[in-house]
């Protein structure tokens, strides 16, 4: 096949960083089937628990422009095994925990950090120095898509570890399996190898961490796609972290979440293919403009009306092929407009916004469900939201399409 031959030099780099990702990913997104007993067990509230899951949204927003700049002076290798093993510690502590400050520290701080090293910005920039120019957009897709089968995985295993030993044997359970993230960015770090041409200081003026910010916050694409992006983690932290509460809340079978947050993965892989092959032939920026409106509206369906099994799991199906879509075609977008060099500082800074609104998805769920007793009023936030940051996409996307400027472009 031409496409695994133009692969196969960058294969286990590529592998490597998939498997990366799909358990860091596939992990945390799994943490919410652990909310009701933990928080139970250990004697602390809803909204305690998803504060900790805000913080580590967070951590992983904030230092993922700084763990950007690391990879440019000492390696994506280092970066990404440092990461995980933060990631390895982060779930022992939680699993260890007897209140508060263990949960915030392991699921909160530690997790979040990891993620910065981990997930998607840096996986993708792996990836992108992988393969050539020509088929980078597709390929971006198939490593967010391998990168989505950790919730198939862990979900379920740490439902029946819960539910059969104790959340506290469900979460060694993911401890095991964090395990394999340090042989995978091991050879996810063969990327080093790999040579980029330096930009010239004449192009730029500055080669330099903060010439790559300047221009970047000085691209108005890039700004509207920060902000809209926002959005995009505001909705899904909010159904990762809420939906298996809201489930129980409902009546509904325990196991039901996890098969749930399973088809989510599983329809993620589909997504990633499609909206990678997408990004390759129309404008990445519209394209996240739609993800945003679709998504909005079957959020809009699904909780307006009163949860069956049958709804919920077509819900996570439309949800997942609506959900790591964005993946490719945010990094796609960031190659496109400013090279490959400074590629994952300035992905992490648009995934700040990503942050601040998963921030905003997880506490703010939590603290409407203790003041009101309901997440109504909290997913009629996200729809609303959604469909305005959406449409606002969509429409400057169709009115300034996406020009690459000369400058900070290396490859």
């Amino acid at each position: 096949m031409p496409l695994l031959k133009t692969l196969r030099p960058g294969l286990p780099i590529l592998i490597g960083a998939s498997l990366m990702l799909t358990l860091s990913m596939g992990l945390r997104q799994s943490l919410g089937i652990f909310m009701q007993p933990l928080t139970r067990d250990v004697g602390i509230s809803v909204s305690e628990f998803t504060l900790a899951i805000a913080v580590q949204n967070l951590a992983w927003g904030f230092l993922q422009p700084l763990a950007g700049a690391w990879t440019v002076r000492y390696g994506f290798r280092v970066v990404m095994i440092a990461g995980s093993i933060l990631y390895i510690a982060g779930l022992i502590l939680m699993a260890d925990a007897h209140g508060f400050l263990s949960v915030m520290i392991g699921g909160g701080v530690l997790i979040g950090t990891s993620l910065a090293c981990t997930a998607a910005a840096i996986a993708m920039s792996v990836a992108t120095r992988a393969v050539p120019e020509t088929v980078r957009s597709t390929v971006l897709g198939i490593v967010s898509g391998a990168g989505s089968l950790g919730a198939l995985l862990s979900a379920p295993i740490g439902q029946v570890l819960a539910e059969d030993l104790g959340w506290r044997a469900g979460l060694i359970g993911f401890v095991v399996l964090a395990l394999a993230m340090l042989p995978a960015a091991w050879f996810a770090g063969r990327v080093d190898a790999i040579s980029l041409p330096k930009p010239s200081t004449d192009q730029l003026g500055n080669n330099s961490a903060a010439a790559a910010v300047s221009k970047a916050f000085g691209n108005a694409s890039f700004v509207v796609m920060t902000c809209a992006y926002f959005v995009c983690g505001m909705q899904l932290v909010f159904i990762t972290t809420h939906l298996p509460s809201y489930l129980q809340i409902c009546g509904m079978d325990p196991m039901l979440s996890a098969q749930t947050l399973g088809v989510i993965g599983g329809f993620n892989v589909l997504g990633s293919l499609f909206f990678g092959w997408a990004g390759g032939r129309w404008n990445k920026l519209a394209l996240l403009g739609g993800i945003y409106i679709t998504r909005s509206l079957v959020l809009a369906a699904y909780f307006m009306m009163p949860p069956t099994p049958a709804s919920t799991l077509v819900f996570g199906a439309f949800m997942g092929f609506l959900w790591l879509g964005v993946g490719p075609l945010v990094a796609g977008a960031v190659a496109e407009l400013f090279g490959l060099q400074w590629q994952a500082m300035i992905q992490g800074l648009a995934f700040m916004s990503h942050q601040v609104g998963s921030f905003v998805g997880a506490f703010g769920g939590g603290l409407i469900y203790d003041r009101l007793g309901s997440y109504d009023l909290a997913w009629r936030i996200g729809v609303a939201v959604g469909l305005s940051a959406g449409v606002t996409q969509v429409a400057f996307a169709l009115i300034r399409p996406t020009a690459a400027p000369p400058v900070l472009r290396t490859a």
